[in-house]
């Protein structure tokens, strides 16, 4: 993945990424993600105002003669008419639409009311799509031990404490591949979140057993990123990237279905069963996973369809029939 920099980038937005990160403290990934989304509303707007060849690639629009000028013109409408666009050309869903909203925000609110080039603030209107809440989907016991059973091959040490690691912590993407060995003390791993909130997570046996394993045979000589944890093939800090695909390798060996499972799942599954079996507090679980929010950790507490059935069959009325007192 690139880094921010080796792109070429308007002044003005630069800016504002600059801000976000250096001032703001959002991590490296958030701003690469305002980045992408403001990328796809220039090109849009260059579209829009026919500024862009419409032989030219939507992928492959330059937005890098973006200035205030060109922003200065910009309505509540046009960003309507653009959230219309992602919508219905681009199929986002409702999130991905969302997160749009909140990145033009945070552009317009800067450019406004810090940078000061702007007179009124066209998105202060803009409204964010609802949201409907859904269940968490995760893997069941049985499953995630099907998935750390069906771990092999060379690099088997690095996998499985990769897997043990997402299905005991709850970790991030990020964070997993962001851990260095200095980053373990005992029984306790300390890892960076989002909003670069630093945050320490007890190690269970399982995890210990899966790391001490794994050091025994990771790479020593040759390595570039020595403090790095988990190495990549060319001895490299392993990838978010390679990660995925070593995940998507063994759901699929597991019998299970990639389509619906991934890294966040397994983050997902680490929640749930921590709430489900090891009796948990909210606050508990909030903490571990690192949510800003307790109403984002909430969506844990939801109960499957067996706990269901249990709650009413024990519904005293279980039992009552009318023929019966007739």
């Amino acid at each position: 993945m690139k880094n921010i920099n080796d792109y070429e980038i308007p002044p003005v937005l630069m800016d504002f990424l600059s801000y976000m990160q250096t001032i703001r403290g959002r991590s490296a990934n958030t701003v690469q993600v305002y980045f992408y989304d403001l990328r796809v509303f220039f090109r849009f707007m260059k579209l829009r105002r026919n500024l862009a060849d419409k032989n030219t690639p939507f992928e492959e629009i330059p937005i890098n003669d973006i200035d205030i000028d060109f922003i200065r013109t910009i309505t509540l409408s046009d960003l309507y008419a653009f959230m219309a666009f992602v919508s219905n050309d681009r199929d986002n869903s409702s999130y991905a639409r969302a997160r749009k909203v909140s990145s033009l925000k945070s552009f317009f609110k800067y450019i406004t009311f810090k940078a000061k080039l702007l007179d009124s603030d066209p998105s202060a209107e803009l409204e964010s799509p609802k949201l409907m809440k859904r269940l968490p989907r995760y893997l069941n016991i049985d499953e995630s031990k099907q998935l750390l059973t069906s771990v092999d091959g060379k690099f088997s040490e690095r996998d499985y404490a990769i897997l043990t690691l997402f299905l005991n912590c709850g970790l991030r993407l990020s964070e997993l591949v962001g851990i260095n060995i200095s980053n373990i003390k005992g029984s306790v791993l300390t890892v960076i979140g989002k909003g670069n909130k630093e945050r320490s997570i007890p190690l269970n046996q399982a995890c210990i057993k899966a790391i001490e394993d794994y050091l025994k045979v990771r790479p020593v000589d040759g390595v570039r990123d020595r403090n790095a944890l988990f190495l990549s093939s060319r001895k490299r800090r392993i990838s978010k990237e390679t990660v995925q695909k070593i995940v998507k390798k063994y759901i699929i060996a597991a019998g299970l279905d990639p389509e619906r499972y991934s890294t966040h799942k397994l983050r997902h599954t680490a929640a749930t069963l921590m709430y489900k079996y090891g009796n948990v507090d909210i606050r508990s679980l909030q903490e571990l996973l690192g949510h800003v929010s307790i109403s984002t950790t909430q969506i844990y507490t939801h109960l499957d369809s067996s706990q269901l059935r249990t709650a009413v069959e024990s519904n005293p009325l279980a039992d009552f029939s009318r023929d019966d007192n007739k």
